[in-house]
């Protein structure tokens, strides 16, 4: 009950804040940009390279079809004359690329014809929407700062088979790709290269309401077989591909977007499922089933939205890649259900990284003890109100008897303002009525800030944190201080991180609870024009200081590494590395092996070579060999791989083996699978995940079919299976499910 009153109150509050006058905020002025192109001319650009741009009205709609066979393309002016960042910063780019943005009451459409010398050297090998292989293509990406606070933005990226992605980047951060908003594009070949014709409605978007409005904008064209990236705007080599963050965007004037609409969107499902599941109680053997639930999504002004969900699913998430843990430290998954995903960065807290505790890990919702659990009703509030970012997160989950799950209510309130110019100082909450570690609930709370200068390659980020759990009182605070550099050539770190012994967010995530972290990262990266063959040097050390709670010594890391980046973007490291590392206790290694309390002392060396996105085998390759817990550890592995045989047909490889002699034994490790992707058209794709892990001996089988068959409504059909091969001449099914789910949006 209390975690109710918080999450009501919270809405109170926020509530108020909906009719706060600063909604009507004044538009942002043009800054030190250049003057706004006056008609016909649509960009307009300074001594220094930098741009502003302009929209065009057009009276009848376009067809998106990808030819660019409307007259409003002789017509109208095209944004051109491109500029390389990289490899030669403030060049014209080396190929031409001619852009028109256009819109009517309904869309903002991008058209773009991108010249290509050579078209046959172009890499263009994935048609999956969302997948990351999109932005290792050639491809063309845009962003929209559509309330041109420099903060928060949209992503849109398509390759030349039609390959598209969409995003949202928000506090200048990371972009969640997640994000799926409704937009159509279409693409087309011509003599000279390839063309893009996009429509994406204003519905699918968020702005300021009014005539004359200033948005942010830019265009990236990325030429893989080249390793060359170009912009509208002059960029520094430093960003790279990075250049699309909203601190960099040029103003874009002349739109005039059409008066808030409804904005409702209600988007139900229907699933029926064969399973069966030996670890139940009692076991399924092909037991029939069925559910039906649904998903509302409101905006309640232009740039605050309101999700609900009911009886959610997410049979059709694609399985997690295993992974091995040699460790005594947990491994951490990520969150790939489409309905945390969306507007995640939110709910970022303190500059989250690898040992970084994360305060909202939405994988706690829904899954406990390797079991999913019934998610069965959920409201979340995000967006921007003023120059605040507001994220509520409220559901309830239903009990599970295997997993011992009881009916659990989560929350989550996130606030931060912005500051400064890229700054933002933050407030969270998140909470579950139910501990996991016995009676009572589980509360956690902090205060965090991240601050940006030298357009954002100076970052500062801080924070301190508190939980309460049941039976636990002392040490349950944590807190971390980072400044971080990161120019072309030079780079550098410096991190103090605290985590009490009794930190414990139970709606989060922690690697390593009872340390003082002491780190510090040097980086000294030279571009190399002397050779042609090598684009970049960099030496890169390090050194990591971790003391228990009682200023114990548990471990100390130091390492140096070389690298090589290549001009057709292969990429060579050298990595030599000395640790200490201390057991405070007995850990268990290997189900035969279990290492005693002790010091132990490491020095490993590893080689890894990148192959380029311009090669047909691509992926990472490493060789690691040195001394391990008192014995010795080698280490083969490949990841990320992908083998290219057709545009639409694909197989990523993956696979690592470690041999391990100990004093107390010898064992080994492998794990070895393959996705199968095969896309028959952009919005129709099958993939399947087959997986081989040694250490708990089974064999697991995940494919999906996801077809989108009209726009934000798609039919999954998808199969697991898990093999348990122990002891056994014939491997046992211990499940095994065939779902075919179907959602159908409608919008209003």
């Amino acid at each position: 009950m209390a975690l109710t009153r918080i999450f009501l109150l919270s809405l109170i509050i926020f509530g108020q804040l909906f009719i706060n006058p600063v909604l009507a905020q004044q538009q942002s002025p043009l800054l030190d940009s250049p003057p706004a192109p006056v008609p016909p001319q649509v960009v307009s650009r300074d001594e220094s390279g930098r741009a502003t741009t302009r929209a065009v009205r057009v009276t009848s709609p376009l067809t998106i079809d990808g030819q660019l066979d409307e007259t409003v393309y002789s017509q109208v002016l095209a944004i051109s004359d491109f500029i390389q960042n990289d490899p030669e910063e403030g060049t014209l780019a080396s190929e031409k690329t001619e852009v028109w943005l256009l819109f009517d009451d309904e869309f903002v459409y991008l058209s773009a014809r991108c010249w290509e010398s050579q078209p046959d050297r172009m890499m263009v090998t994935e048609m999956r929407r969302d997948s990351n292989n999109i932005g290792r293509n050639d491809n063309l990406a845009w962003s929209f700062d559509t309330f041109f606070d420099r903060r928060n933005g949209t992503m849109w990226e398509i390759n030349a088979l039609g390959g598209k992605m969409d995003g949202q980047t928000t506090n200048d951060g990371q972009t969640n790709w997640s994000w799926n908003p409704i937009w159509e594009v279409q693409v087309g070949t011509f003599h000279g290269g390839w063309t893009v014709e996009a429509a994406i409605p204003f519905k699918s978007l968020r702005y300021r309401p009014g005539p004359d409005q200033i948005w942010g904008f830019n265009v990236r064209r990325r030429n893989i077989w080249k390793n060359e990236n170009s912009y509208i705007d002059a960029l520094p080599a430093s960003l790279g591909a990075r250049g699309l963050r909203p601190a960099t965007l040029v103003p874009l004037v002349g739109i005039d977007g059409p008066p808030e609409g409804k904005n409702l969107e209600i988007k139900p499902y229907a699933i029926a499922d064969f399973t069966t599941d030996s670890s139940s109680n009692p076991p399924l053997n092909n037991e029939f089933g069925g559910a039906a639930g649904l998903d509302v999504k409101y905006g309640l002004t232009q740039n605050l939205t309101a999700d609900f969900t009911y009886n959610t699913d997410f049979a059709q998430v694609e399985a997690d890649e295993q992974q091995v843990n040699l460790t005594r430290f947990s491994l951490f998954f990520p969150e790939k259900r489409e309905f945390f995903l969306e507007n995640r960065s939110t709910f970022e807290f303190g500059g989250e990284d690898n040992d970084s505790p994360i305060l909202f890990y939405s994988r706690r919702i829904g899954l406990q003890g390797g079991r999913q659990i019934p998610v069965q009703v959920g409201g979340r509030l995000t967006g921007r109100v003023g120059g605040f970012d507001v994220g509520v997160v409220q559901i309830r989950t239903n009990d599970e008897e295997i997993s011992g799950a009881l009916p659990t209510n989560f929350s989550v309130i996130r606030v931060k303002r912005d500051i400064l110019r890229s700054s933002t100082i933050g407030l969270i909450f998140t909470g579950r009525s139910v501990s996991l570690q016995g009676t009572g609930q589980n509360l956690a709370y902090g205060v965090d800030g991240g601050f940006s200068f030298l357009e954002n390659q100076l970052v500062i980020d801080t924070y301190w944190a508190q939980t309460q759990t049941p039976g636990l009182s002392e040490d349950d605070t944590s807190y971390r201080a980072k400044i971080a550099y990161s120019g072309d050539r030079y780079g550098y770190r410096a991190e103090r991180l605290v985590i009490g012994e009794a930190f414990s967010p139970e709606v989060g995530f922690v690697r390593r609870r009872d340390m003082e972290l002491n780190r510090a990262r040097f980086r000294f990266s030279p571009r190399l024009l002397s050779v042609s063959a090598i684009r970049k040097l960099a030496w890169r050390a390090g050194f990591d200081y971790i003391e228990n709670g009682r200023g114990q010594l548990e471990t100390r890391d130091a390492f140096a590494e070389f690298g090589i980046e290549f001009e057709n973007s292969d990429r060579l490291r050298f990595r030599h590395t000395t640790s200490y590392e201390f057991l405070p206790e007995p850990f268990e290694i290997s189900p035969a092996i279990t290492l005693p309390t002790a010091g132990y002392d490491f020095s490993t060396t590893r080689a890894e070579i990148r192959l380029g996105e311009q090669r047909r085998l691509t992926g990472r390759f490493a060789v690691e060999h040195g001394t391990f817990y008192g014995g010795r550890k080698t280490t083969l592995s490949m990841s990320r791989g992908r083998i290219k045989l057709t545009p639409k047909f694909a197989v990523e490889p993956m696979y690592s083996v470690n041999w391990v002699d100990l004093t107390q034994g010898q064992f080994t490790t492998q794990l070895f699978g393959s996705r199968v992707v095969y896309a028959t058209t952009p919005l129709m794709f099958t993939s399947a995940l087959l997986q081989y892990n040694s250490s708990d001996h089974t064999v697991d089988t995940n494919i999906r079919l996801r077809w989108e068959y009209q726009p934000g409504s798609e039919l999954f059909v998808v199969y697991n299976q898990q093999h348990d091969t122990f002891g056994r001449e014939h491997p046992y099914f211990e499940n095994r499910s065939l779902i075919v789910k179907l959602t159908r949006l409608f919008r209003f």
